[in-house]
């Protein structure tokens, strides 16, 4: 049964970058108070929020006060101790999403584990704690993989391409850093996300499939819809709401797939809005944003249509200066910054969102303008 959540409650949101502001904007829209704990002073979400609770992660005593404070709590990061939710939630506090969809996907060989209980496709995987783990995998793989950490890993970190005995050494230092997890590597032809949002009655509705482009392992660019072949789009939408009820999902969730061909694979989930999805805000009737609150307050889910074509590029450190000089120029750029301090090279800025009718002559444009070429 549907808890209501009326606009005027407090929503707490755990983590204070981009994604929690921009949940605290549409929640804000909405109606409803809003508190973020986050470690961070001054960190993007706290600048739009009603109050912010400035601690570490696992202060269990400030978290306690925090959601004392709340009505309902969600989170827009994953990394969270499971133990420190499981006991605010103990003590009553409203989590509509629950502790195990993090149990399950903050270490990756759980989450395959439950992909692959889903009958899910995805690439081989194997469970890597040493060096002798390690040099069994990859004689039963083969070369090329990927060697990944089973938790903390993100844009890139904490992973290791493998192409040859060269590569070893590398491995297995990262093998003595923390467990890890060996994937066969996918030569893809595409990288795809949906996002796929439910309700605590079980209402699922599903955002249109988005083609991803990655440079150095961070998101550069996503183009909604996504340029691959109906049965694809199709088969997202299939393993979405599959995944979805499986993991008995309450509110938004990521997915990733590499498609190979006519294959498409699961490669990782996120349950929590996804830096995929940022181009709903402008394209879509409700964004992700707005349908995670939606979600976790009770109401209804409504159906969602795509007004247009859409491109959203993120903004990097080493691109924002250029991007701010620029921006005078394009009236068809949506500019999002998220109100970080230091510009550092890699780090996360912004985005722009395009809504155009011709693509291929946006992300043309877009190109020559050689400001996502600065590294």
């Amino acid at each position: 049964m549907t808890k209501y959540i009326k606009p005027g409650s407090t929503i707490g949101i755990i983590g204070g970058g981009q994604l929690g502001k921009m949940l605290a904007q549409s929640a804000k829209q909405m109606g409803y108070v809003v508190g973020i704990f986050d470690p961070t002073e001054h960190c993007s979400a706290a600048q739009v929020a009603d109050f912010h609770y400035q601690a570490a992660y696992d202060d269990r005593e400030q978290l306690m006060k925090f959601a004392e404070e709340v009505d309902v709590m969600t989170f827009e990061f994953e990394n969270i101790s499971v133990e420190s939710l499981k006991s605010i939630v103990q003590s009553g506090v409203y989590l509509p999403q629950g502790t195990e969809i993090l149990n399950i996907i903050q270490d990756r060989m759980s989450e395959k584990g439950f992909i692959d209980h889903s009958e899910v496709p995805l690439a081989k995987y194997y469970r890597v704690d040493n060096e002798e783990d390690l040099l069994e995998a990859l004689s039963a793989n083969g070369y090329p993989a990927v060697l990944k950490t089973r938790r903390f890993g993100y844009d890139g970190k904490g992973q290791i391409m493998i192409k040859d005995d060269n590569d070893l050494l590398e491995a297995k230092k990262l093998v003595q850093t923390a467990p890890c997890v060996l994937e066969d590597y996918i030569t893809f032809d595409r990288e795809v996300s949906i996002m796929v949002v439910r309700d605590l009655n079980g209402t699922i509705k599903v955002f249109p499939l988005s083609e991803n482009i990655h440079v150095n392992h961070i998101l550069h660019q996503s183009i909604v819809p996504a340029r691959v072949e109906k049965n694809i789009e199709k088969e997202a939408v299939s393993i979405a709401q599959k995944i979805a009820k499986e993991i008995g999902l309450v509110g938004v969730l990521g997915i990733e797939f590499f498609v190979s061909g006519n294959e498409l694979l699961v490669n990782e989930l996120a349950p929590r809005p996804h830096n995929s999805g940022h181009y709903s805000i402008e394209a879509c009737e409700f964004s992700q944003f707005d349908m995670h609150i939606q979600a976790i307050c009770g109401t209804a889910l409504p159906d969602n249509h795509l007004f247009s074509s859409v491109i959203m590029t993120n903004i990097l450190g080493q691109h924002l200066e250029a991007v701010v000089e620029e921006w005078p120029k394009h009236a068809d750029w949506h500019l999002h910054l998220y109100g970080k301090g230091e510009a550092k090279v890699n780090r996360k800025m912004g985005h722009i969102t395009q809504l155009t009718q011709d693509v291929e002559s946006t992300l043309e444009n877009n190109k020559n303008l050689k400001i996502w070429e600065r590294e």
